[in-house]
């Protein structure tokens, strides 16, 4: 037989209600959705303000030149890529490994220190998710009028909302994607060629590809991304301690949870300072309980930390019932955060020393490189007159972002004849084919296979110089 409880000094203006288990479960099922309560805050602002700066620099680097080329331009076809006058090629993967590792350990440092305020504030998917939500709410209203929209059977108020809400995410959509591609396609040939149906074959599919992601991710998507699809929420809790600063939930101060209005004395209700409003549900764009503790979930955006505090200013509470804070404060107050802990200085070490690294390969790294293309069907010819003919192409890279012009000699070889270019000119970061024989008297070479090298080196710096080896073949 059940027990049954009684709660004593509860007043009967208070309304105790069961929480809706199924309710609680069921906001993870991809077909329910989840209508974002508009929220003005501190927080807020800092991320439409990070959010924004990042759309801009997103949406203008591909029209910026420099040293009359596209500044940013990742060129697949000719496996080069130019960043601010760097041209980087397939030989230069070191310094883009180098660029990536630093990303990452960057993120984990951020990471270990503030959790994932890169999901709330940078990461593309919520970028562009509060993008769409931002036309919704010019075309449909606040979060409860879009679910009485949504409700509602279909009329001409609701078609013309529906229809120009979907028509500014296609549009946004495909503007979005004409910006990605144009990462990797001249942006300036792109948008007149797509505007008049010219665009070739690989650049409209990635163009109707991306827009039709975007328009699906953020439009529909969106939460289902981060609590279904996104890796970074599963393994960032290996990166979390007592001293990493998350959005939280007082429980100690907030706890039991009740309305009341401002007048009430919420101690002689027996009451913590939670009202119970359900605003940080409201405003969470996954649609979590914060007041559940951390959850995977958890983007750290600080949404419901605006809502709530803006509900303690009205009930005149201080303010953090809701806040970025940290496991150890949260369970001993006393003992206070430890910021610069061993595994931040290791994150922090790692990040010196990639830096240097990748500064080194970068001060380090020739403004030209060689290549040598032998054909392996015929390693060596003879002549009429008796002499071994070696043939070679020469693939000479140009790294810098202004016109050069090469040399080219050879070491380890006496008594050749050199047909073919040896000196030549290469555009901004172009390269170059040069083919060229070497012809020898057998009788000058003292075995059946001679090592020797090619230098190439620019006219006007001949100390800057590379060497690639190669091979002399003569019949047995």
């Amino acid at each position: 037989m059940d027990k049954q409880i009684k709660v004593k000094n509860i007043p009967s203006e208070v309304k105790i209600e069961k929480p809706d288990l199924y309710a609680q479960q069921d906001r993870f099922n991809p077909r329910n959705r989840i209508y974002v309560r508009a929220v003005k805050g501190l927080h807020q602002l800092l991320r439409q303000r990070i959010g924004f700066l990042g759309m801009l620099a997103f949406m203008a680097l591909p029209w910026i030149n420099f040293n009359d080329q596209q500044a940013v331009l990742f060129d697949l076809i000719g496996q080069k890529y130019n960043i601010f006058g760097l041209t980087l090629w397939p030989q230069d993967f070191t310094i883009l490994a180098f660029i990536l590792m630093l990303a990452a350990f960057a993120l984990f440092l951020v990471t270990t220190f503030y959790g994932r305020v890169w999901c709330g504030y940078t990461c593309p998917q919520t970028v562009w998710t509060f993008i769409f939500i931002w036309f919704e709410e010019k075309f449909e209203g606040t979060a409860n009028q879009r679910k009485k929209l949504d409700q509602r059977p279909m009329n001409l108020d609701k078609f013309w909302r529906k229809t120009a809400k979907h028509t500014s995410w296609i549009a946004f959509s495909l503007y979005t994607a004409l910006t990605f591609v144009g990462y990797f396609t001249p942006i300036r040939e792109l948008l007149p060629d797509f505007i008049t149906f010219n665009v070739g074959g690989y650049a409209l599919v990635s163009i109707i590809g991306f827009a039709i992601c975007t328009y699906g991710n953020a439009g529909w998507m969106r939460e289902i991304m981060c609590l279904h699809i996104c890796p970074y929420s599963r393994f960032q809790s290996a990166m979390f301690d007592k001293d990493t600063f998350t959005v939280s939930y007082d429980e100690k101060r907030g706890e039991n949870r009740g309305p009341r209005s401002r007048k009430q004395d919420r101690q002689e209700l027996s009451l913590g300072d939670c009202i119970d409003c359900n605003l940080c549900v409201q405003v969470c764009p996954t649609g979590i309980d914060i007041r559940n503790g951390l959850q995977a979930e958890c983007i750290n955006c600080g949404a419901c930390i605006d809502a709530c505090d803006g509900v303690m200013d009205k009930m005149n509470y201080p303010r953090g019932l809701i806040s970025y804070t940290t496991e150890r404060n949260l369970q001993t107050p006393e003992n206070k955060t430890n910021p610069l802990r061993a595994k931040i200085i290791g994150y922090i070490v790692i990040l010196v020393v990639l830096s240097a690294a990748l500064l080194t390969n970068i001060v380090m790294r020739k403004p030209m490189d060689l290549d040598i293309i032998r054909d392996r069907n015929q390693l060596y010819r003879v002549d009429f007159n008796g002499l071994v003919e070696n043939t070679y192409t020469l693939k000479v890279i140009n790294k810098a972002q202004y016109e050069q012009t090469f040399n080219i000699k050879v070491e380890g070889l006496e008594n050749f004849k050199y047909i073919g270019k040896q000196t030549f000119t290469v555009q901004a970061g172009e390269s170059h084919n040069v083919p060229l024989s070497l012809v020898m008297d057998p009788y000058d070479l003292k075995a059946p296979i001679t090592k020797f090298s090619f230098v190439l080196s620019p006219v006007d710096d001949p100390s800057s110089q590379i060497s690639q080896p190669s091979n002399f073949f003569k019949a047995r």
